[in-house]
């Protein structure tokens, strides 16, 4: 009975930390494929029924509960075609795409139209002036542009790791699990991290959203 009971413990004492290691359930409860370039910046809207993909090639609005596309923005500026910051306006009418040089377009939600261009100047920030905006400062250009490589839901931090990677962290630094991603190609792509609502968000480079829900 003794060793019955002591044996128990030990299996209790060895599993709690894997327990505890699993922050996502790996199988994400959402999945979106199909998107054009890959994904570098995601928002959820003020109602949390949609999310706003920013990728290589523009950005996508999609329902977040079917998965189904809504509508398409496409994105240019000197040549490129890649959005990297995504926002809803509070009441979620609207949306905001800016590029590397700080070109700013808002595009109306219901109708698909563009609605103007809020900024044509043409604005590379240099490392002080990202230090200024409190955002990622690196002697990266990339590193610049990639701000969602990070997202904290208490102790619990979701990191972009190597390869496209994510990687949960403890206040400690210490790794509790990371998310593979083996379709990546590009191994400088910086997945986007995000949670909200008790899920985690992000995206690959090969056009896939992926939720997950938290443990």
């Amino acid at each position: 009975m003794i060793f019955r009971t002591l044996l128990t413990t030990a299996i209790a004492v060895l599993t709690l930390p894997m327990l505890r290691a699993q922050v996502v359930n790996e199988t994400p409860v959402l999945e979106i494929k199909g998107i054009k370039g890959e994904v570098t910046a995601l928002a959820i809207s003020p109602k949390e029924d949609a999310i706003l993909v920013g990728t290589t090639e523009g950005a996508v609005l999609y329902d977040l509960e079917k998965g189904k596309k809504l509508h398409a923005f496409p994105f240019s500026e000197d040549g490129g075609t890649t959005v990297w910051h995504v926002a809803f306006n509070e009441n979620g009418e609207y949306v905001l795409l800016i590029g590397f040089t700080g070109k700013r377009q808002v595009w109306d939600t219901k109708s698909g139209d563009q609605e103007k261009v809020l900024a044509q100047h043409r604005w590379i920030p240099t490392p002080g002036e990202v230090r200024a905006m409190g955002l990622v400062s690196d002697n990266s250009t990339v590193d610049r542009f990639y701000q969602q490589t990070e997202a904290s839901e208490g102790d619990v931090t979701a990191r972009a790791a190597a390869n496209g990677s994510v990687e949960f962290v403890d206040a400690d630094g210490q790794v509790l699990q990371t998310l593979a991603f083996p379709e990546n190609k590009d191994r400088h792509h910086r997945a986007p991290c995000l949670i909200l609502g008790g899920r985690f968000y992000t995206g690959t480079d090969d056009g896939r959203v992926l939720v997950y829900e938290l443990r």
